[in-house]
C-alpha cells in the first residue's frame, strides 16, 4: 500500500464546527491498484456499518462518530470544513478520515463516482447541517466521540493512532 498520509486542521467557520482538537486524515492512492479491498479492509478494522454511494452536496456532519470514506470508482472534488475550508480532489483509491464535526459535500463529480464510508465499531452516524441554533449541543457531543482503536487502513499499527491520540 502507498505511505502517503496528508493531514490538515480544519478551524470552526461559525456555521460548521469541525474537530477542535483531531486533524482531517488523507491517504492519497492507498487503494489506486485494488478499490475492491477498500469496504473488507475498513471492515476488518472495525470501521464497519459500511455503505457505498456519493457524497452529499450540501455540508452536513456528524456529531456521534468520525467517519471514513474511500473512493472506490471515479474522482470528485468535495469542499471540506465549510464555506472557509479545504477544496479536496478525491480520485480512485484515495481515502479521507473525518474526525467528528467535520463539514464536507460534494462540489462536482465524474459520472462513475462512489465511495466506500464506514464508522469506527459501526456507530450510527447522526446528521447535522449549517444550523447555529445546534452549535452548542453539537459541540459537546463533538468531545464526547472516544478515539477508535484501529486506523481503517492500517489497523494497529496506522497514521491514524499516532495523529488523534497526541
Amino acid at each position: 500500500m502507498n505511505q502517503e498520509v496528508q493531514t490538515f486542521m480544519l478551524k470552526d467557520d461559525g456555521l460548521l464546527p469541525n474537530n477542535p482538537t483531531l486533524p482531517v486524515i488523507v491517504y492519497k492512492g492507498v487503494f489506486k491498484n485494488h478499490p475492491a479491498d477498500i469496504e473488507t479492509t475498513f471492515n476488518r478494522h472495525n470501521w464497519t456499518g459500511s455503505w457505498t454511494g456519493g457524497v452529499y452536496e450540501y455540508h452536513h456532519y456528524h456529531t456521534n462518530t468520525h467517519e471514513v470514506l474511500g473512493v472506490k470508482a471515479g474522482n470528485a472534488t468535495v469542499l471540506i470544513g465549510g464555506g472557509k475550508g479545504k477544496h479536496f480532489e478525491l480520485h480512485k483509491g484515495d481515502v479521507i478520515v473525518l474526525p467528528a464535526g467535520t463539514g464536507h459535500k460534494k462540489l462536482e463529480s465524474s459520472a462513475d463516482f462512489e465511495v466506500v464510508g464506514a464508522y469506527p465499531d459501526g456507530r450510527s452516524p447522526n446528521m447535522y447541517k449549517s444550523d447555529p441554533e445546534e452549535r452548542v449541543k453539537a459541540l459537546a457531543e463533538i468531545r464526547n466521540v472516544p478515539v477508535p482503536d484501529f486506523d481503517p487502513v492500517y489497523g494497529e499499527d496506522g497514521p491514524l493512532l499516532g495523529k488523534w491520540r497526541k
